[in-house]
């Protein structure tokens, strides 16, 4: 089973509510086809920045749904799914029904079991619709070589996706992979702020990783590949001190800030996308003032950045 990203900058979209709490498809919509618009290579609905976890099944169906039309079919649509076993199997057939090209399985709820169990889980998502899934290492669903060989015999599995950021276990993972002929598998830096341990994560051959920061700002997000993908390491390390790292600073003094800062971000410039859903809570107003202080400095950043790299015309 054939399943691949283009190379760029991969989009975890928010889940936008309105001021009653419900989700509110038309600005989920405006949100996502913003971020194909911005040069997303990939789209992942319903994820963990899209507050998976506090979607109920038919809130999920209909975020996929403006996702699939918001998408158009210009990059691939990704939908996640988890937590109970007959919830994750719901999702897994409404985002196969509307248009969906893959899942990304995240842990199962609450409970811990043994590999065994956690090969079940996987293989009775993959039973309820017939699409190709990432695999997400981390919480309640981290895996061992000897699991992840057994999934890797099903071609269905077609990615891992590591938020655990043990690089010696993932970097097994990836040779194993390699032996067994699945080069068709991608693998991708998963952890929080990933920009913040990417050059780790490539050095083991995991070139691919999510960033939250995108579906905020996309230029800063964009700015920051552009010198990844150029392996500008000094490049890298500024945005890193300048950016990413105060980013994490703030992201680390709040349990959810993870989520909660990306919504703030897109508030502040101007998306009514709502708050976040218990049990997070939105940033305080300071953290949300430090918040729009970091975003401005991002933004100067990446506007001197493009100035450094654009090409000089005849006559400038």
């Amino acid at each position: 089973m054939t399943f691949a990203f283009p190379a760029g900058v991969l989009f975890f979209p928010v889940t936008a509510f309105d001021a009653a709490g419900e989700v509110d498809a038309t600005t989920t919509a405006a949100h996502i086809a913003a971020g194909v618009e911005a040069g997303a290579a990939g789209v992942f609905a319903a994820c963990g920045t899209g507050e998976f976890h506090a979607l109920g099944t038919e809130e999920y169906g209909a975020v996929l749904a403006v996702a699939r039309d918001a998408v158009a079919g210009r990059v691939p649509l990704v939908g996640g799914v988890g937590g109970p076993l007959g919830h994750a199997r719901a999702c897994a057939r409404l985002a196969a029904e509307h248009g969906a090209e893959a899942l990304l399985v995240l842990p199962p709820y609450l409970v811990g079991g043994t590999q065994a169990g956690l090969v079940a889980y996987v293989r009775a998502i993959l039973d309820a619709a017939e699409l190709p899934v990432i695999l997400y290492h981390r919480g309640s669903a981290q895996f061992t070589l000897e699991s992840i060989t057994e999934l890797l015999a099903d071609p269905r599995v077609v990615g891992i996706k590591d938020g655990v950021g043990d690089v010696a276990l993932m970097q097994q993972f990836v040779l194993r992979a390699r032996e067994l002929g699945r080069d068709d598998v991608t693998f991708f830096n998963g952890l929080l702020t990933a920009e913040m341990s990417q050059a780790a994560y490539r050095a083991i051959g995991v070139e691919r990783y999510s960033s939250a920061v995108f579906a905020m700002a996309p230029e800063i997000a964009l700015a920051y590949y552009s010198a990844y993908a150029a392996h500008d390491e000094a490049g890298q390390a500024r945005w890193l001190r300048e950016f990413y790292g105060p980013l994490v600073r703030l992201r680390d003094t709040t349990p959810g800030y993870a989520v909660s800062l990306i919504k703030a971000g897109l508030r502040l410039g101007g998306a009514a996308v709502g708050s976040v859903r218990a049990p997070l809570v939105d940033p305080s107003p300071a953290h949300e003032d430090e918040l729009a202080r970091l975003l401005a400095h991002g933004r100067e950043l990446a506007t001197g950045a493009a100035s450094a790299t654009a090409p000089v015309t005849a006559g400038s």
